[in-house]
């Protein structure tokens, strides 16, 4: 497996990783089955899960996808000491709702969960602020992550759904390593609004949630005509054709597709194989 560096962390990771989120949310599997997804990703040179403390069904169930990741590696036969577990905090799930909550003392609490839930061995491999919380300043809620770097409970830290001015307020609080953002063939945000751009130029890390549409909507990429075009010429899926462009958009995207079987991760990882010219880039801008 290809590998990047994360952010400017001098850590190496898969060039494509494993989204934990489809395991733990909508129609679960059975836990043995998203045990054998983990370790297929594995098994295919995956380094670079991404999971949440919200990735559950509701707030009784919070910190599911964390204790499952951690199953899944713990019980793995193999070498793990180079998997770096990103996970994210400042999202509740009341009722199966999704709301902020940048309170500092939640964060510090939630925190604290995570790390027990991803072992409590060693710190959080990185953590993100999940949303910012109009509520609190990102510098309040940041200030409650800063201090469990200091404390030994996080080694990196990354932010998800900030523009460049909350990722350069983030930066004047805490190092920064990465940034996740929304971005497929229907969302291109990141193009526009300087994120990625920005991400380039200071070396961050840009991990593009959702890149195939989400639940409702990844089964429309067949529609593209482009990008069905482009998948039966090349002989690979419409979604090794998505990974393929998000990767070609940017030296600094490492897509995180998500996966609740085997051969969705299979097929995920077939994606560092598949190169687009310029000309298909192009292409497939034109069409979405």
């Amino acid at each position: 497996m290809e590998t990047k560096q994360l952010g400017k962390s001098g850590i190496f990771v898969s060039a494509i990783g494993l989204g934990g989120m489809p395991m733990s949310i909508y129609n679960r599997p059975p836990e043995s089955q998203s045990i054998q997804v983990i370790h297929r990703a594995l098994d295919l040179g995956i380094t670079f899960i991404d999971t949440a403390d919200s990735y559950c069904k509701d707030e009784s169930d919070k910190h599911h996808n964390e204790q499952l990741i951690h199953k899944g590696l713990s019980s793995y036969k193999g070498d793990v000491s180079q998997v770096i577990v990103a996970t994210k905090g400042g999202l509740m799930r009341p009722n199966g709702n999704w709301t902020s909550n940048g309170n500092p003392e939640h964060l510090r609490q939630t925190i604290r969960v995570s790390f027990e839930a991803l072992g409590g061995a060693k710190p959080i491999d990185v953590w993100q602020y999940h949303s910012p919380d109009t509520n609190y300043t990102i510098e309040e809620s940041l200030a409650a992550v800063k201090e469990a770097v200091e404390a030994g409970l996080i080694r990196f830290v990354g932010v998800s759904n900030f523009s460049v001015e909350q990722i350069k307020r983030a930066r004047d609080v805490v190092d920064i390593v990465s940034v996740q953002n929304q971005y497929s063939p229907w969302q291109r945000q990141p193009e526009n609004d300087g994120v990625l751009k920005y991400c380039e130029q200071q070396g961050l890390t840009f991990l593009p949630w959702s890149p195939f549409g989400g639940r409702r909507r990844h089964q429309d990429l067949q529609d593209i005509r482009a990008i069905a075009q482009l998948a039966k010429e090349k002989g690979v899926s419409v979604y090794n054709i998505v990974l393929a462009w998000l990767r070609s958009k940017s030296p600094a995207i490492l897509p995180i597709p998500g996966a609740s079987k085997i051969s969705s991760i299979e097929d995920s990882a077939q994606a560092i194989n598949v190169k687009l010219s310029d000309q298909e880039v192009q292409k497939i801008d034109r069409a979405t």
